[in-house]
């Protein structure tokens, strides 16, 4: 429906119309008090978690060293599907590269355009 800043720009106005200028202050307080209070909660479930693996003998390295070489696997074969020429050498560097630059010793830089 919107682009971002929109959405964000409606939801502003929106609360503004039923908060009001002088609770907005106090609400975004309330807001991050809460976020870090989320994020000090996960982070000591994570810590827990770790620890009591820890505990227990378990290598939390290889467990995820695994699933990141899998994850790298994938990305991989993906790349080399969707762009099978991407690291094929077919020995035209050089040649382009020395086109590029007897068209800017002709012209001047190439800009590239945005």
């Amino acid at each position: 429906m919107f682009d971002g800043i929109g959405e964000i720009v409606l939801i502003l106005v929106v609360v503004l119309m039923l908060f009001g200028s002088k609770e907005i202050p106090d609400i975004a307080r309330f807001l991050g008090k809460t976020m870090a209070q989320l994020k000090n909660a996960t982070n000591e479930i994570k810590n827990e978690i770790q620890k009591g693996a820890r505990d227990n003998g378990m290598d939390l390295d290889s467990i995820t060293g695994g699933i990141s070489k899998e994850i790298n696997k994938a990305k991989t074969e993906i790349n080399q599907m969707t762009n099978p020429l991407e690291n094929v050498d077919l020995g035209l560097q050089k040649p382009v590269e020395e086109l590029k630059e007897n068209i800017e010793d002709l012209s001047g830089p190439i800009k590239r355009q945005s």
